[in-house]
C-alpha cells in the first residue's frame, strides 16, 4: 500500500494508517521537501524487525534535541527546541537494546553509561521533524532507526501529518441534553474529524444571554479527572470550572482530548516516573523529547466558532490559551483567574507552572 497523500492539503487518513503501523512496530517512510526517511519505531519494534529493516547495521538513530541534550549529543541552541530532530551515528555497539536505552529516559538510572555516540548531519530535516511529531500524535517515544532515502510499504507526505492535526477539519458530530452534577441545565456537544480517534467535547451550561460566555478550556486528564490524582489540580479545576460557569449563568466548558499537555497518557505516565526521580514537569517532558507544552488550542477556537461564539471570557491562569485563541480569531474580552488551593503532592507542580511556564497565579 502506498499512501502518497492527496495533494497540498494532505490526506489525514494516511497519517492515521501510519500511526497504526508505528504502534504495531512496522516501518513507514515520510517524504519531505528535502528528502525521504524510512523509519522503524524503537518503542514498538524488536531486534528481528530491526535486522529486516537494516540488515547492514548502518541505520542511524533519530532522536529529539531534548533527549539528545540529556545524552550530551546536542548543543544548547538545539536543546532550546526540545522536539527538533537530531541524528545519532550508528556504531557497532548501538544494538536494539542500546537504542531502547537511548530512547527512554526512564532507563537512565539503570544504564547511566552510554556511548560514545556522535551526532551527524541531518539532510531530510522536514521528514525528520514530521517523524517526531507523528510519534507524539501516536503517543509513542520520539525515537527511530532511520534509513535516509529509504522506502517502506507505506509512504506518507508531511502534508498528510499536517492534515491529521488540522483543526479546520473538526465538525459537530452530535449533541444532546446532559444534566451534570453542579449544572443540571446543560447540553453536551461532540466534535470529531474524519481521521482522529478521539472526540472533543463541549458542555454548554445555561442559555445564551447576549453576553460573551464564560469559557474554560480543560485538557483531558484521566488520572486527575477520573482517578482523583493529587499530583495535579486537574480534577478540582474541572469541578470548579463547571461551578463557576453555572454561577455565571451562561458559559461553555471545552473538554479537549490533549492528555498530558498533548503527549498522550503513556508518555505522561513516563513523565510521572521521571518526576519520581526528581525532575520537575518541564524537565521530564524535555528529557522524553517533547516540547514543554504540545497542545494546540486552535482546536478550541474551531469548536467555539462552530458554536457561534467569537467573543469569550476565558477562565484560565495560562496566558498561552489567551494568545492562541486570539491568534485563531476568538476575541478574549476578559481573562478570569482560576485559583484553587494546593496539596502536598502538587505544590511543586504548581510552582513549576508558575515559575517556568508563565502561569499567573
Amino acid at each position: 500500500m502506498n499512501d502518497k497523500g492527496s495533494g497540498a492539503a494532505g490526506d489525514g487518513r494516511a497519517a492515521a494508517r501510519a500511526i497504526d503501523s508505528l504502534r504495531r512496530g512496522w516501518p513507514i517512510a515520510i517524504a519531505g521537501t528535502d528528502g525521504t526517511l524510512a523509519l522503524l519505531p524503537i518503542e514498538t519494534a524488536d531486534p528481528v524487525r530491526l535486522a529486516a529493516f537494516d540488515p547492514d547495521e548502518v541505520a542511524p538513530v533519530l532522536l529529539s534535541a531534548g533527549r539528545a541534550a540529556t545524552l550530551k549529543l546536542a548543543n544548547q541552541l538545539e536543546a532550546a527546541v526540545p522536539d527538533a530532530p537530531v541524528l545519532v551515528e550508528r556504531t557497532p555497539w548501538l544494538d536494539f537494546a542500546t537504542a531502547t536505552a537511548l530512547a527512554d529516559p526512564q532507563f537512565d538510572l539503570q544504564t547511566p553509561m552510554k556511548g560514545p555516540f556522535r551526532a551527524i548531519p541531518l539532510e531530510a530535516r522536514t521528514a525528520a521533524t514530521a517523524a517526531l511529531r507523528l510519534a507524539r500524535i501516536s503517543g509513542m517515544l520520539p525515537a527511530f532507526f532511520v534509513v535516509p532515502g529509504g522506502t517502506a510499504d507505506q509512504v506518507i507526505a508531511v502534508a498528510d501529518i499536517d492534515a491529521h492535526e488540522d483543526s479546520a477539519r473538526l465538525t459537530i458530530a452530535t449533541r444532546a441534553r446532559l444534566p451534570v452534577s453542579g449544572a443540571e441545565d446543560a447540553e453536551i456537544v461532540a466534535f470529531r474529524t474524519p481521521e482522529a480517534p478521539g472526540e472533543h467535547i463541549a458542555l454548554l451550561i445555561g442559555a445564551p444571554n447576549g453576553q460573551p460566555p464564560l469559557v474554560r478550556l480543560h485538557s483531558e486528564c484521566l488520572t486527575g479527572d477520573v482517578l482523583g490524582s493529587l499530583k495535579c489540580d486537574c480534577g478540582p479545576q474541572l469541578d470548579a470550572a463547571i461551578a463557576a460557569i453555572a454561577a455565571s449563568g451562561w458559559g461553555i466548558l471545552l473538554y479537549l482530548r490533549q492528555e498530558g499537555r498533548g503527549i498522550g497518557l503513556i508518555n505522561k505516565l513516563r513523565a510521572y516516573a521521571l518526576q519520581d526521580q526528581g525532575f520537575d514537569t518541564v524537565d521530564a517532558n524535555t528529557r522524553l523529547g517533547f516540547a514543554v507544552d504540545a497542545r494546540d488550542f486552535s482546536v478550541a477556537a474551531r469548536m467555539l466558532a462552530l458554536l457561534g461564539q467569537r467573543s469569550v471570557r476565558l477562565l484560565t491562569n495560562n496566558p498561552q490559551k489567551v494568545a492562541q485563541l486570539e491568534t485563531a480569531g476568538i476575541n478574549v474580552v476578559e481573562r478570569v483567574p482560576h485559583f484553587l488551593p494546593t496539596n502536598p503532592h502538587n505544590e511543586r507542580y504548581l510552582a513549576t507552572k508558575r515559575d517556568r511556564t508563565g502561569h499567573e497565579f
